[in-house]
């Protein structure tokens, strides 16, 4: 029993010592972590070949691990992103993806959950690597509208970065974005959009109705490619495209889940959930859908994205992804960070940690 209490005794005074030392410790501790991510990326450790990481894996409902749609593809030294919803930019420097190093933007459609982060990770990249040009964004018609609206949003905020940190850090020829547009294709047809040291670009159509115009991309790079569906139906016109792909990252919507949470908003008299819940039913692809895509077009692998409705609960991960596995068992759920390489040269898919 001495001993026994002379051990709690020196636990506390030890316990005491660091509480009064947190401070300081949480300092020290804060100044290395900084200098390492400074100065270390996840794009170092990264072989060459195609790399695809979620930096937003979320729909328009807020999720505790998933941010709005935001998708990083990395080819050799170029980045770019696919859609940029609301946490997407912010979440490009804690994986390991700088975003002063983003090349291009491209957009599917746009819908608010797609765009809202874009003035934002214009901004970030600008202001974190002192670019002289704005950010390219890419998409179909429309892309001028919305890139506009969000210059002239920004362009006050511009001027006041400028004017307190000069051009060191904020050259006003960097300000901003370039909208690139690009006719939707027809079906059938995948049209190259964007090429940029062995990186290719495809845009493909999909459909997301009421939403026009709605596309999907296709990357490929030294052989190894990946398709992007962005919002829409089940589509015969992607499935054409992804065949044989190594990594195809598509939107599921679980009818399921939505059901629920429509019977619980018709119980409860709230009619304008009622209203969200029955629409959204008929305008996305379930994850049984995705996963018959992925089976008769023969892909290496399905990873998930655009999650919706959020699965915050024990055991709703599993009811979101109810009959995928009798489909097609080469898959992953999504969340913020979840990525894959596909080494050139290889036909191998790896997850990145």
């Amino acid at each position: 029993m001495k001993k026994a209490g002379i051990a709690l005794t020196c636990m506390a005074i030890v316990a005491a010592v660091l509480y009064s030392v947190r401070a300081p410790l949480s300092m020290a501790l804060m100044a290395r972590a900084l200098e390492r991510n400074m100065s270390a990326t996840l794009l170092d450790s990264l072989a060459d070949g195609l790399n695809v990481v979620l930096c937003g894996a979320g729909g328009p409902l807020p999720d505790p691990v998933r941010s709005g749609g935001c998708v990083a593809v990395i080819a050799g030294d170029t980045m770019v992103i696919v859609d940029a919803g609301t946490g997407g930019a912010r979440n490009l420097n804690p994986l390991g993806l700088p975003i002063g190093r983003v090349d291009a933007v491209f957009l599917t459609h746009f819908h608010s959950d797609h765009i809202d982060g874009l003035g934002e990770m214009a901004t970030l990249r600008w202001a974190s690597a002192a670019h002289t040009e704005p950010l390219q964004v890419h998409g179909p018609e429309g892309v001028e509208e919305v890139v506009s609206g969000f210059n002239q949003s920004y362009a006050l905020d511009a001027g006041y970065r400028h004017d307190h940190h000069g051009d060191t850090v904020a050259p006003l020829s960097g300000h901003g974005m370039q909208a690139v547009t690009h006719p939707q294709p027809p079906d059938g047809e995948a049209v190259v959009v964007y090429e940029k040291d062995g990186l290719v670009v495809k845009m493909i159509r999909v459909k997301h109705n009421p939403v026009e115009p709605a596309v999907a991309y296709l990357f490929s790079y030294k052989g190894r490619s990946a398709l992007v569906s962005g919002d829409t139906v089940k589509s015969a016109n992607l499935q054409q495209f992804a065949e044989g792909v190594d990594l195809l990252v598509h939107e599921g919507l679980s009818t399921r889940l939505v059901q629920q949470m429509n019977k619980a908003a018709v119980r409860a008299g709230n009619d304008i959930v009622a209203k969200i819940t029955t629409d959204i039913q008929d305008y996305h692809t379930t994850p049984v859908e995705a996963a018959e895509i992925a089976r008769d077009a023969n892909v290496g692998h399905l990873l998930f994205y655009h999650i919706a409705p959020p699965t915050p609960l024990p055991g709703l991960k599993a009811a979101w992804l109810t009959g995928v596995d009798e489909v097609f068992e080469r898959y992953t759920l999504g969340q913020d960070g979840t990525g894959f390489a596909l080494p050139a040269g290889s036909t191998e898919i790896i997850a990145i940690d």
